[in-house]
Formats: structure tokens, C-alpha cells, sequence
């Protein structure tokens, strides 16, 4: 049996939930990247179902106070977000199924010069050129008005959206890391979304899969003796979620690249770090 956490515990996994909350709502990636490193140094005992279970309901948790925020901004492109959402879920199966299939060492090795190569390439060219982007009949164009009457037209394949939409569901459930970090990078570099709206919809995304994972863990069981924890990151997660989407407002586009990057950049050592432990 475990055993009772010290007083101190629970107003610091609260500020641990609010700083989660806020930095992945700003960059739209659920803030996973940065709580299971923290978990795993606070509870170092703890078995890995469990630690994910945790980040992994959090996550839902951010993903759904951060889209109502983003949602009253008129900046989630719903229409997208549901069918590349919906797509991530049978890549997300497949990947549990392949992981025992495949030496874990080599793929977190490589995703993370993968992921460390797309951190440099969004620090070399933080914000896309959209300028020489031409629309073939294949694509789509959508147009959003958000809630300052800033207007966003954008025109994207749905077929390419949803083949790599099923290949970050693959990835995040291969790596066992959130999906989160490769949808903004997608959504704006390959689908050629503003950043602004791939931020917002990438929350709204990740919705669906945390949530598809979370079910998951709860019929497993692995939430036993783990729901006080949970209970104050998700009480901080709420209000750094909404810290996050405002403060989305006050940055420019190539802060937020930035500010992804750098996530992209912890996701990737993470890796590394892991390819070569025992």
C-alpha cells in the first residue's frame, strides 16, 4: 500500500497542474511533454501504467479547458479538428499493438533525432510562407472569424490531413509520449493552417485522443489509489489553461514557434535519455 502524501504535496502537484496547464494550452501540445518528466521525479516508485494514466487524464483535463477558452475565441476549426481527431484513434490501436513488436530502444532513439530535427527546422523558420501557397482542387479552404474579427482563410488536403493525423496517433502510442507536440508542426508547416487557429485546434484534437486513452486506462484499473493526485493537477491544469489560451493573445506567432520549439526540444533529449537506460 502506498504511502500518505506529505501535506506539502498537494498545493505543489496544484502549481505543477497550473504550469502544465499554461504552457500546453499556449503551444496546444495537452502539456504532457512536461508533466511525465516531472511525475516521474516526484514518484519514482510509481509504475509507468501509472504515471501515464496521470499525465494522460490531465491532459484531457487541459485539452478541455483550453478548447472552451479557444472556443470563445472563434479559433478551433471544428469541422478539422474532428475528423483529424477521430483519425488519430485506430493509429493510436495500431501503435499499442506494435510496440511489442519492435526493440523500444531504436524508435525512441530515432523520434527523437526526429523530433530534434523538427525543433531546429522551427527555430531556423519559426512562421511559414504562406505567400507562395497555391490551391489545387484537391484542397479545401476554410474561413474563421475570430472573436477580434481577425480573418483566417486557409486552404488544406483532408486526405493528407487524416493519412498524417493517423501516423501521430501511431507515433504517440508507439513512444508512449502525447500527440500533442507533432499536430501543431503538422497543422501549420504541412497543412498550411495560421498558427493561431492550428493552436486552438490542435487542443481541441487532443481532446478526443486523451480522452480515448483515459477511458481506456480506467477500465484497465490504472487509476487505483492515484485519484487524489489527480484531483489537485486537475484543479491546477483548469485555471493554467485558461492562463494559457489568454496568454496566447499577447504573443506573436513566432513567440509561440518558440515556445514549441522548446517543448519539441524536451520531448526529444527525453527520448534519448530513455533509448539508452536499462
Amino acid at each position: 500500500m502506498a504511502e500518505a502524501p506529505a501535506l506539502w504535496m498537494y498545493p505543489l502537484l496544484t502549481f505543477l497542474g497550473g504550469l502544465t496547464g499554461t504552457y500546453g494550452t499556449l503551444i496546444g501540445a495537452g502539456g504532457g511533454i512536461l508533466l511525465v518528466p516531472l511525475l516521474l521525479l516526484l514518484y519514482p516508485y510509481e509504475p509507468p501504467n501509472t504515471i501515464a494514466s496521470t499525465s494522460l487524464a490531465v491532459v484531457f483535463v487541459n485539452a478541455v479547458s483550453g478548447s472552451l477558452a479557444y472556443g470563445h475565441m472563434h479559433r478551433i476549426d471544428y469541422r478539422a479538428g474532428l475528423l483529424f481527431g477521430a483519425a488519430t484513434v485506430p493509429g493510436a490501436i495500431l501503435g499499442a499493438f506494435v510496440t511489442s513488436l519492435l526493440p523500444r530502444r531504436m524508435f525512441d532513439l530515432v523520434f527523437s533525432l526526429i523530433v530534434l530535427s523538427l525543433a531546429t527546422f522551427i527555430l531556423l523558420r519559426p512562421t511559414p510562407r504562406l505567400g507562395n501557397l497555391r490551391v489545387n482542387r484537391r484542397e479545401i479552404t476554410h474561413t474563421l472569424i475570430d472573436y477580434k474579427g481577425t480573418n483566417y482563410s486557409y486552404s488544406f488536403s483532408n486526405r493528407r490531413g487524416v493519412l498524417l493525423s493517423f501516423g501521430i496517433g501511431w507515433i504517440a502510442s508507439l513512444l508512449g509520449i502525447g500527440g500533442g507536440p507533432f499536430h501543431v508542426p503538422v497543422l501549420v508547416y504541412l497543412l498550411h493552417f495560421p498558427l493561431h487557429i492550428a493552436t486552438a485546434t490542435s487542443q481541441f484534437m487532443l481532446m478526443i485522443m486523451s480522452l480515448v486513452g483515459s477511458v481506456s486506462h480506467l477500465v484497465a484499473g490504472s487509476f487505483d489509489q492515484d485519484l487524489g493526485r489527480l484531483l489537485f493537477l486537475g484543479l491546477g491544469v483548469l485555471v493554467g489553461a485558461q492562463v494559457g489560451a489568454r496568454l496566447s493573445q499577447r504573443l506573436t506567432g513566432v513567440s509561440i514557434s518558440r515556445v514549441l520549439a522548446g517543448g519539441l526540444v524536451l520531448v526529444g533529449i527525453r527520448l534519448a535519455i530513455h533509448a539508452f537506460e536499462n
